[in-house]
């Protein structure tokens, strides 16, 4: 037969290991960061560059409802959270989700001198650079630029995404379809939209040499 005594030491077992599971449970969930409705708005405006007033504008707000939105200082009703999305410029979904935490993939490679993946062709000398890398944003090039004029092209060049290009030597002069020619000497650089139809040669005694870097503008035109 149980006495009172047992009874009460098995009960505060029960107790401790009642305890001790949540304790577990805790213990599984560190690390989580917990969603803060607030800090996220916050988040979201300050990284659009919008002040208070600009948001609440855009998002037919009073700039003091939206400061108490980031404050945790009131709890907004499904219509009101979906003006402040409307007024920041993203999804619903997006602006209540917590971001995911992305690992760095701590790629890094390493082009010595002259050792670059070479292609040419009769208007450029093209070393390509860190190659041994696939789904790069950029596939950067140390070009030695041999045309001398636009006639030495059937057409214009054109491809997805954008275009760098610093003048490493000499002078080079580029075409583009809707501006002037323009000239760059050494030390000079350039960004374009590379679907506009462009052109580079080289104006200067000997061949310039350009650092040309394509640049995908969206994951579909990122180069493998």
């Amino acid at each position: 037969m149980t006495t009172i005594r047992e009874g009460a030491k098995k009960r505060k077992a029960t107790s401790a290991a009642t305890t001790s599971g949540a304790t577990r449970g805790q213990v599984s969930t560190e690390g989580v960061a917990p969603f803060r409705l607030g800090e996220r708005v916050h988040n979201i405006r300050v990284a659009k560059g919008f002040t208070l007033e600009q948001a609440g504008k855009r998002s037919n707000l009073a700039p003091s409802t939206l400061s108490k939105i980031e404050n945790n200082q009131m709890s907004p009703t499904f219509e009101v959270l979906q003006k402040v999305a409307v007024g920041l410029g993203v999804d619903l979904d997006e602006m209540l989700t917590i971001p995911r935490q992305v690992s760095p993939s701590a790629r890094r490679s390493v082009t010595r001198a002259g050792h670059g993946r070479r292609h040419e062709t009769p208007a450029y000398a093209h070393e390509f650079l860190c190659t041994d890398l696939t789904h790069k944003l950029i596939v950067p090039s140390k070009t030695r630029v041999r045309a001398r004029s636009i006639n030495d092209f059937p057409d214009w060049v054109r491809h997805d995404g954008d275009d760098f290009l610093l003048v490493l030597e000499g002078t080079v002069e580029l075409h583009t379809e809707f501006y002037e020619p323009v000239t760059l000497e050494e030390g000079d650089s350039i960004y374009y939209d590379a679907k506009m139809g462009h052109i580079c040669i080289s104006v200067s005694s000997r061949d310039a040499i350009v650092l040309w870097v394509p640049v995908a503008t969206d994951r579909s035109s990122r180069p493998s």
